[in-house]
């Protein structure tokens, strides 16, 4: 089976009211439970900000570290989720599940042919 990498594109700042990302939360976790009941689920989890991230950049042979994306935009990668489908049209489908919970843009890309099996 092939995998596919969900990946959630979250707003940049700003956060939903506590009701409303508690009802998110549990309708993602219903969307998790289904991938697990399916067996189509890998791994997944959420990641912080773009603020606490570190970016480390090759430059005249040595890598450069600095804090923090290299640059600003609107989204941000929120969270993934590594799935197993038998094609593009299931995972598809399963990105959909997982928009529909998230109330997000979800990303639904393969992994290279040899890569993730």
């Amino acid at each position: 089976m092939q995998q596919y990498l969900l990946t959630v594109f979250e707003p940049t700042g700003g956060v939903p009211e506590p009701e409303a990302l508690a009802a998110i939360m549990a309708d993602v976790e219903a969307v998790d439970r289904e991938m697990h009941d399916a067996g189509v689920w890998v791994f997944s989890g959420g990641l912080h900000p773009p603020s606490a991230a570190t970016v480390l950049r090759p430059q005249d042979g040595d890598v450069l570290v600095t804090d923090g994306p290299y640059v600003e935009g609107k989204e941000h990668v929120g969270g993934f989720s590594i799935i197993q489908a038998p094609d593009l049209d299931a995972a598809l489908e399963w990105g959909r599940k997982l928009a529909r919970a998230t109330t997000l843009p979800i990303e639904v890309r393969p992994f290279r042919p040899g890569e993730g099996d």
